[in-house]
């Protein structure tokens, strides 16, 4: 029996690399989108923080310049706490359009696999064949040295 060789199979190594290289591309958008999340849990906990330390100021021995100080901050969290938003929007659709480049290309991976794949089917059944019609001439030959 031959051996089988797909003869696209410099395509679908080039299209598995391709794919190899969409995952690394999406696991990067994936990390730096978590990374961007954890700026804005920080800046959420930090404006709590603010929060709290004015709830104090306002109990206790009234202090203008440290409510003052304290109102600031907050207001610079909150513009803060936007622009990281902004941030994780374009993050978002970083991640997004990796998502859809990985998608194409394992489609793509997958078409030339069952493309291999018909093709090796079609060369098994031709191996078939072709082993059917040796034993059939084999055959025949026995057959015609026992007549004479």
């Amino acid at each position: 029996m031959a051996i089988f060789r797909y003869r696209m199979q410099s395509i679908l190594n080039i299209k598995q690399k391709m794919e190899d290289q969409a995952k690394m591309e999406f696991m990067i958008a994936s990390g730096k989108l978590r990374d961007e999340n954890e700026k804005q849990d920080i800046l959420l906990t930090r404006l709590e923080s603010y929060l709290t330390e004015a709830r104090g100021l306002r109990t206790s021995k009234l202090d203008v310049l440290k409510l003052k100080e304290n109102v600031t901050a907050q207001e610079r969290m909150r513009e803060y706490i936007e622009e990281q938003k902004i941030c994780i929007k374009k993050a978002e659709d970083v991640l997004e359009q990796a998502k859809v480049k990985l998608q194409g290309y394992q489609i793509e991976r997958k078409t030339h696999e069952k493309l291999k794949e018909n093709a090796f089917q079609e060369y098994i059944r031709e191996e078939n064949r072709r082993e059917g019609k040796e034993v059939d001439e084999l055959t025949s030959y026995q057959y015609g040295r026992k007549i004479t």
